[in-house]
């Protein structure tokens, strides 16, 4: 009988076994089904930091495909071509975009942000619009970085003039001033405390003596008949009235004496006639008094 299997088939069947499994494999790991159909679409790019083929194809957050292959245009810079494998059931709407994030932990991938706002979709091999997102690390080289690297020689001249003020004699005696200051607030605050305990109280006393007495005196102001004594009072501004009526008026000798000016002037020659002979007596006393003995 006549062998089929020999040694070098069953060598070759087995070489191409194990190759069948490694490529199969090794895609596998890459992240790519074989068997599963897909859409092709080209992404087109100015930069595409740490992206790779394999990288994952995100849409929403739910992983949809695949980089295929990256190709770079030398006669164009800035001018890659991204193709992406999508799984056969995806389809992009026109107006879409691609982005490129990259992260420290997961690396670069790509995702597609839909046009929700249309109905009609791309063709299968269409470009498609790739923009960059900044992510942490880009931004804080390309924004926070030069505005540190700014900001370095005002903090070096702050610094300097801090060390200046600091060192300077001026800050030292203001130092003492304060220290100063302080101890001088604390007597006074020993001091107050001292008042407080002292004289407070007694003055607190002295005015709750001043408020029961000006208590009594309003409870006596209370028991006082104000209406009577308001007539009184008015009883004796018409006397007062009629007295000065009385000493206006001329029938009367008061009034008289008052008003009448001959009254006066005879009174008043009166006076001086009395002051004259009284002059006239002290000097000549014999004129007026003789004594006689027998």
């Amino acid at each position: 009988m006549k062998k089929y299997f020999t040694k070098e088939v069953i060598i070759g069947i087995v070489t191409i076994i194990s190759l069948s499994v490694l490529f199969f494999g090794l895609n596998y790991l890459k992240g790519i089904n074989i068997f599963k159909p897909t859409n092709h679409y080209y992404v087109r790019f100015k930069t595409i930091p740490e992206l790779q083929r394999s990288s994952p194809i995100y849409v929403d957050g739910f992983k949809i495909g695949i980089v295929s292959d990256i190709d770079y245009d030398y006669a164009q810079p800035e001018n890659i071509t991204v193709q992406i494998s999508l799984n056969k059931s995806m389809k992009i709407l026109n107006g879409s975009y691609v982005e490129l994030s990259y992260s420290l932990t997961a690396g670069a991938s790509l995702h597609i942000i839909l046009n929700k706002y249309v109905t009609t979709y791309c063709q299968v091999g269409d470009t498609i619009d790739g923009r960059l997102r900044i992510g942490p690390m880009e931004q804080v080289t390309n924004e926070i970085l030069p505005q540190v690297t700014n900001l370095i020689p005002k903090i070096d001249s702050i610094l300097t003039g801090l060390n200046v003020l600091v060192n300077h004699q001026a800050l030292q005696h203001s130092m003492d001033y304060i220290e100063r200051t302080t101890y001088n607030l604390s007597q006074t605050s020993n001091q107050l405390n001292a008042l407080m305990r002292q004289d407070i109280p007694t003055i607190i006393h002295n005015f709750k003596d001043v408020s029961n007495n000006l208590t009594i005196v309003s409870s006596n102001f209370k028991q006082l008949d104000f209406e009577k004594s308001l007539a009184q009072l008015n009883a004796s501004l018409d006397n007062l009235e009629k007295v000065s009526l009385k000493f206006n008026s001329q029938d009367n000798n008061m009034g008289l004496l008052l008003n009448d000016r001959k009254l006066y002037d005879n009174l008043n020659k009166a006076s001086e006639n009395a002051s004259s002979l009284l002059i006239d007596f002290q000097a000549n006393p014999k004129k007026y008094v003789k004594l006689s003995l027998f």
